[in-house]
């Protein structure tokens, strides 16, 4: 009888389940509607603001791209080449040509770099996504282990001194962070390599550029690592004394499993949650940490598209960007949508 009563009962919660991820999924899908909706007229605005301020300039683009040798050009030379490479047209007009380019999966082409935009990130990109992913996975690993052991004993003197140094840490430019380092540990400990993915005139090696990303990649992750530490420090200290780990201490359930089963699990959502607020944040680091240790990334590109006003390159590196950002940070939302049941995805 006992069975025949449960049996009911368990189809009923089987139902009630089912029923909360079906919710769940049409939550999901009008968040990604949403952000859809809002991040494409963005970056499409984004874009044309590019080409706008670019246009704006006061620096000669012709003068960029043509360096010491504009000084030895005519005018009629000047004339010509810049009518050749687009100088002339409209911004509006080079834009729309780029806008129109780019639905066709083309581009553009990088006046600085001669060559198609696409190999420049081809050859670039991959070296920006090494750096940020090691430096993203190193910050969250240590933010967890660190956060944990600060919450788990609140106002103790580890967790006044974790949580002083992290916000010590975080009033410190990433900008400062990345200078004290090269000349700490690589000028004056001369434990790491100074600069680039490997030495001068040597072919790269997993060997070679392992050694090379060790200190960037530790700078970036130290630039990102007070706001996710802090993060985790108050999920648990919070989740210390809800009543699931209450009831699994007075069960008898051994610490650590405590720990593992019913703290840090809570702690995942609002961790995910920042992770995807300081993606712009990780991008600006990246863009620092890049160029002061020489990182073969996105980073330099970007300064020197700027500086020449290479407007298909600097377009394109901008959208691609906003869109990283926009596309981690509707990620973050919908695994705290997941992580979170109380959560609603009217964000």
């Amino acid at each position: 009888m006992a069975s025949m009563s449960s049996d009911p009962a368990h189809r009923v919660q089987d139902r009630r389940r089912r029923s909360r991820w079906r919710d769940r999924r049409r939550e999901l899908a009008g968040l990604v509607v949403r952000r859809v909706a809002i991040g494409l007229p963005m970056l499409v605005g984004l874009s044309a603001l590019v080409f706008l301020l670019a246009a704006r300039s006061p620096f000669n683009p012709l003068a960029a791209y043509l360096g010491a040798g504009y000084q030895w050009t005519t005018a009629e030379q000047r004339e010509s080449l810049g009518r050749a490479l687009g100088f002339d047209v409209p911004w509006w007009q080079a834009w729309w040509s780029w806008a129109g380019d780019l639905l066709r999966g083309d581009l553009g082409w990088s006046r600085g770099y001669s060559m198609p935009v696409s190999e420049v990130f081809a050859e670039r990109l991959p070296w920006t996504l090494l750096l940020s992913g090691t430096a993203l996975a190193l910050a969250i690993v240590l933010a967890l282990f660190w956060g944990t052991v600060a919450g788990l004993r609140p106002g103790s003197w580890s967790d006044r001194i974790i949580t002083r140094l992290g916000v010590l840490v975080q009033a410190v430019p990433p900008f400062v962070l990345a200078l004290g380092s090269v000349t700490t540990f690589a000028v004056i400990l001369r434990w790491a390599p100074v600069a680039g993915a490997a030495e001068p005139g040597e072919p790269y090696t997993l060997g070679g550029v392992a050694t090379h990303l060790v200190l960037p990649a530790c700078t970036l992750a130290l630039t990102q690592l007070p706001w996710l530490l802090l993060a985790v420090r108050t999920a648990v200290a919070r989740a210390r004394g809800s009543e699931p780990v209450r009831a699994a201490r007075a069960r008898g359930v051994p610490p650590a499993t405590v720990v593992t089963a019913h703290v840090l699990p809570v702690s995942l959502a609002p961790l995910v949650t920042i992770v995807g607020a300081r993606l712009p944040e990780l991008v600006v680091g990246a863009v620092l940490v890049e160029e002061i240790f020489a990182w073969p990334g996105i980073a330099a590109t970007l300064v020197a598209s700027a500086q020449s006003l290479d407007f298909p390159l600097l377009a394109a590196l901008t959208v691609a960007t906003t869109a990283v950002v926009l596309l981690g940070s509707l990620l973050a939302d919908s695994a705290y949508l997941f992580l979170d049941p109380r959560v609603s995805a009217d964000v």
